[in-house]
């Protein structure tokens, strides 16, 4: 078995349970590669494995790895999303940050993800993803999101009008700061916290919430996977910020944006010991009697 691990720096209390996980690694004989940019970060820091191997792009990645494992929270999941794209490796992320939706498995369970991961005791979470299309080719080779892709004002500008078409069909107007089109995987994200619903992975779904939006009766509004969705900006500033997960690109007023769902899918990893119900009540602290805390 070939793992390849992806992280970003960290701070000096995550290092005991990095050095955990490529000790478990080692205790099974994984063949193990290590993106280079963490690969310079870690190895004056831990005692690699002597049959480590470095990659730099998806074209190393792909055909020398059965999986890559994320080390860290959501957003260093998101981050392998460039180079995984669509190769269908399977992606784990264990979590050093906060909440952890993604990356949900605890850093107080290294050990038995690893015996699991490498037992193959886990199930194929397949997730779908936003594709984003512009006549100027934005993100490039990288214009897919598996949580978001946000419109949004720059900070100096004033408020923003975002007309959406759902199909061709004029759906509205939106005065406000932005909007989010988020998927079932990112409705726990960004869009929850600008008031959107919890939409569970399977199901085959859009959400479109607004960036508060300036009339209050605008609310976010669940939209089929299978449409074709087109924004126009009208604003005073000439620029808008536009988002696809994490990368974010300053674009013309002029642009004409269209979203759809891509045509391939991401693999998650869940174990079979976990499930997203599960994730949720946990993370969100649901039945939680919170005034004993």
């Amino acid at each position: 078995m070939k793992i390849a691990i992806y992280g970003r720096d960290f701070n000096d209390t995550v290092l005991p349970f990095v050095k955990q996980v490529f000790n478990a690694l080692a205790l099974y004989k994984i063949e193990i590669l290590v993106y280079s940019k963490f690969n310079n970060f870690i190895k004056e820091k831990i005692a690699l494995p002597h049959n480590s191997t470095v990659f730099s792009t998806s074209k190393e990645l792909l055909n020398h790895a059965d999986v890559l494992l994320s080390l860290g929270g959501d957003g260093t999941l998101l981050d392998t999303l460039s180079l995984v794209g669509d190769s269908g490796i399977p992606i784990i992320g264990i979590n050093f940050g906060r909440l952890g939706f993604l990356a949900s498995i605890n850093k107080n369970e290294i050990d038995t993800a690893i015996s699991a991961l490498v037992n193959g005791d886990y199930t194929l979470d397949k997730r779908g993803i936003l594709n984003l299309e512009s006549k100027n080719n934005l993100f490039a080779n990288e214009n897919f999101a598996m949580n978001d892709i946000t419109i949004h004002r720059r900070d100096n500008s004033a408020m923003m009008i975002i007309h959406a078409y759902m199909n061709g069909e004029f759906v509205n107007s939106y005065w406000a700061d932005g909007l989010i089109i988020a998927t079932p995987t990112g409705s726990t994200a960004y869009s929850l916290s600008c008031g959107g619903p919890i939409i569970l992975p399977n199901a085959q779904n859009f959400v479109i919430t607004p960036i508060a939006p300036h009339n209050l009766n605008v609310r976010p509004i669940i939209v089929p996977d299978n449409v074709e969705l087109t924004f126009e900006i009208e604003a005073r500033s000439t620029k808008f910020l536009l988002s696809c997960d994490s990368r974010t690109e300053t674009v013309d007023r002029s642009v004409k944006i269209t979203i759809n769902k891509a045509k391939f899918n991401i693999n998650l990893i869940r174990l079979n010991n976990e499930s997203y119900l599960t994730t949720l009540r946990n993370k969100l602290l649901w039945g939680i009697d919170t005034r004993n805390y």
